[in-house]
C-alpha cells in the first residue's frame, strides 16, 4: 500500500536517531520510514533491529559521503522527507581529526541537500547544535535564533557550515528546509564517550571520574524524548527556511552535574562514596564556557515543552546503565 510520505532519518543507528526513529516507526504506519546509518564506532544497530517487525521500517548501511550511492538510493525508495542527523560529534576527535568532520558533516550534508533538490518534494530537516553560537559568559543571555554564529571547535565549525549550506539551499534552490538547534542531550543508550555516560561508568565500575579544567563550564541538559517530541513538532508544524532552537533550561556546571549524579548513585545505593572519585583533568583546547537557548519560538509559535522532569530522566538514565552488561 502506498504510503503518505517515504522520510529518510540518516544516522538512525546513533544515539538520538535510535531514538526518533523508534518514535516516527511506532507513531506513523502511515508513513514509510527509511533507516540509514554508515555504522561507525559510534552507532549501534543493536539499539534498532527490533524495527524491523514493523511493516513501514527499512535499513541502509550506506555513508553519506558517497554522493553516487546516496543520489542513488533517494531515486531508487522515491524518498520525500529527510530528517539529517548524521553526523560526526565527539569534540576531542574533531580536535584530533578535523578533516573527518569536514568530510561527513559538511560534504555529506550537502549530497544529501543535492539529492533531496532532485529527487524529493517534502521537508529537509536539519539537526544541528548550540555549539555552533560559540560560548556564552555566566550572565550573559542565551542564544537565540538570530544570534551570530561563532564556532570555537572544529565540530562546532562543521556543524555551522552545515547550517549555512541548508539555508543556503532555501534561499537558492527554494528548498523546504528546516534547522533545528539543540543543547547537550542525554538519555539511554548514549556512547560512552560522552560526559553523562562517562561519569556513570566510572562510578558504576569504581574508576576515576574525569572533569575536565575547573569543572565550571556549564551546559543545558536535555531529555533526548524531550528532544523527539520537539524534532516531531517542527518536522510536521515549522515554517519553512525557519531555525528553532530547543533547550530544557537544565544549566549546570560539570562539577553540579557530577554531584547530582553521585547523590542519585546514593539515593539508590549503587555506591556508598562515588564523590571521592572525582577527578580533574587537564582541560581540553577551546572548551566553551557555558551553552544556553533561549526556546521561547518553539514554544510560542508550535506550544512545545519539555514533558520530563529533568532529575527522574537522568535517575531513570543512570539505571539503564548501572543494570547495562558491559
Amino acid at each position: 500500500m502506498k504510503k503518505e510520505k517515504n522520510i529518510l532519518i540518516t544516522g538512525e543507528s546513533g544515539f538520538i536517531g535510535s531514538h526518533l526513529i523508534d518514535f516516527f516507526v511506532r507513531n506513523y504506519s502511515k508513513y514509510n520510514i527509511y533507516g540509514l546509518d554508515v555504522l561507525s564506532y559510534a552507532s549501534n544497530k543493536k539499539l534498532t533491529n527490533h524495527l524491523f517487525e514493523f511493516p513501514n521500517y527499512f535499513f541502509e548501511k550506506l555513508d553519506i559521503r558517497n554522493r553516487d550511492e546516496i543520489f542513488k538510493f533517494f531515486k531508487e525508495n522515491a524518498i520525500t522527507d529527510v530528517i539529517n542527523l548524521a553526523a560526526e560529534s565527539h569534540v576531542d576527535n574533531s580536535i584530533s581529526n578535523p578533516i573527518l568532520f569536514a568530510e561527513t558533516n559538511i560534504i555529506g550534508t550537502i549530497n544529501l541537500l543535492d539529492a533531496f533538490k532532485k529527487y524529493s518534494s517534502g521537508r529537509f530537516h536539519h539537526v544541528s547544535t548550540d555549539e555552533v553560537f560559540g560560548d556564552l559568559g555566566p550572565n550573559d543571555k542565551p542564544f537565540n535564533e538570530m544570534s551570530p554564529y561563532l564556532p570555537n571547535s572544529p565540530y562546532a565549525a562543521s556543524k555551522a557550515s552545515s547550517d549555512h549550506f541548508v539555508r543556503a539551499y532555501h534561499k537558492t534552490f527554494n528548498s523546504d528546509v528546516i534547522i533545528t538547534n539543540c543543547s547537550n542531550n542525554f538519555g539511554p543508550h548514549q556512547h560512552a564517550e560522552k560526559f553523562i555516560p562517562t561519569v556513570i561508568n566510572s562510578i558504576k565500575n569504581n574508576k576515576l571520574i574525569p572533569i575536565y579544567g575547573n569543572g565550571k563550564n556549564i551546559r543545558d541538559w536535555l531529555y533526548v524524548k524531550d528532544h523527539v517530541s520537539a524534532i516531531d513538532l517542527v518536522f510536521h508544524n515549522g515554517m519553512s527556511g525557519n531555525t528553532y532552537n530547543i533547550g530544557a533550561n537544565n544549566e549546570l556546571s560539570n562539577n553540579e552535574l557530577v554531584s547530582l549524579i553521585c547523590d542519585i548513585f546514593m539515593e539508590k545505593k549503587y555506591h556508598d562514596r562515588p564523590k571521592e572519585l572525582v577527578s580533574f583533568v587537564s582541560d581540553r583546547p577551546g572548551h566553551d564556557r557555558r551553552y544556553a537557548v533561549d526556546c521561547n519560538k518553539i514554544k510560542k509559535n508550535l506550544s512545545w515543552v519539555c514533558q520530563y522532569d529533568f532529575k527522574q530522566s537522568l535517575s531513570d538514565t543512570i539505571d539503564w546503565y548501572f543494570k547495562k552488561s558491559d
